[in-house]
């Protein structure tokens, strides 16, 4: 069964917060942090370090 991965994240983000209960500045910042390195100059090396 392929699952597409932006539910996938969905899944996963949602029981995150459920079962760890992060505070929401804390989720803010890293979802606002993540869409900010990705659209830098840090991406490739990100890029690559993932690969």
């Amino acid at each position: 069964m392929d699952v597409p991965l932006w539910l996938a994240l969905i899944i996963v983000g949602w029981l995150g917060v459920k079962l760890i209960r992060p505070p929401w500045w804390l989720i803010a910042v890293l979802l606002l942090g993540g869409y900010l390195v990705a659209d830098s100059l840090l991406s490739p090396v990100i890029d690559t370090a993932v690969n």
